[in-house]
């Protein structure tokens, strides 16, 4: 028996909150951004089939696809010389900032998960999830897994007793992203950070941030908005993504509440509480900041169902 899994784009750091803070994207007009993986009982060992509009910008041997990967390990961590077949459908650009690997690797282990009857528990798969995740990017995060599997705005905890925690969203806010059509490595990204900060960045750090998850218990949109700043990484990373600043000052002019780099670009964000202001800037970025046929946009609110079965989805 088949069945079909389905794990949503996320964005990293949602500028607050350099890996500490993500969250789970859902277009408004209800396509699904993120990836689907399918998978069934085979005769032995593990075999992948790729479909999807990225799916050529894939590694050609399937030992060196990540989903391929994740069955191997998974397998390995069970104890079982059980085979399986997996088709994955690739629908996030690789180094796009928008969790791409993250969906990848979540759709894969939750899709094994439910074939082999859940064998791991949620917190036992979602760490699971991010030990393997660790594996590709060389350490552990759990900035786009966490929304990516769980839903919503997710707060890195990483203690003992607990992965992450959510956080209560804003309703009303209109997150529009925008994708350019380039891929940037995040180890690239991450080297442009420089090794130690100033003790008054990291002052304002932990105040932005601890602002902004207060205001979420408030509800306080006001207040959200205004320390919805990242001090971290964008003043280090704006300049590497063309057109960034531009947009950014373009989006500030059509009144768009802030905006921020999601993940480690060159996906932007850009957030308002009113859809035709959504709609507009939508339609500048699209003109300015996509490149047709490589990029994309779309006005999202936050995923809360994270990843889910969509057996009766059909893979191409």
């Amino acid at each position: 028996m088949s069945l079909t899994v389905y794990a949503p784009a996320s964005m990293g750091n949602v500028g607050v909150g350099f890996d500490l803070l993500g969250a789970a994207l859902a277009p408004v007009d209800g396509c699904l951004l993120g990836d689907r993986v399918a998978i069934e009982s085979a005769p032995h060992g593990v075999s992948l089939s790729l479909a999807g509009h990225w799916a050529d910008k894939l590694p050609a041997a399937s030992e060196e696809n990540i989903v391929y990967q994740c069955a191997t390990f998974f397998l390995e961590q069970l104890g079982s010389r059980a085979g399986v077949a997996m088709t994955l459908e690739k629908n996030l650009p690789v180094g796009s900032g928008l969790g791409s690997s993250a969906s990848s690797v979540v759709a894969a282990l939750y899709a094994l998960n439910e074939h082999f009857d859940r064998p791991y528990d949620s917190d036992a798969l979602l760490r699971l999830m991010g030990e393997f995740e660790g594996k590709i990017s060389g350490s552990v995060h759990y900035d786009n897994v966490a929304p990516c599997y769980l839903g919503g705005m997710q707060l890195m905890l990483d203690t003992p007793s607990a992965v992450c925690q959510g956080l209560p969203v804003f309703k009303d806010w209109y997150w529009v992203v925008a994708y350019p059509g380039i891929s940037l490595s995040t180890a690239k990204m991450r080297a442009l950070l420089p090794a130690q900060y100033d003790k008054s960045v990291a002052i304002d750090f932990g105040r932005y941030l601890s602002a902004f998850v207060h205001a979420s218990y408030r509800q306080d949109a006001k207040l959200a908005i205004e320390v919805l700043k990242d001090v971290l990484a964008e003043p280090y990373r704006a300049s590497e993504i063309p057109g960034y600043e531009q947009a950014r000052a373009a989006l500030d002019e059509l009144g768009m509440a802030t905006t921020g780099i999601s993940g480690s670009g060159p996906t932007l964000f850009s957030v308002t509480d009113n859809l035709e202001t959504a709609n507009k800037a939508k339609a500048w970025l699209d003109a300015n900041y996509v490149t047709s046929g490589s990029g994309f946009s779309h006005i999202c609110q936050i995923d809360m169902l994270g990843t889910r079965r969509v057996d009766a989805a059909i893979l191409d």
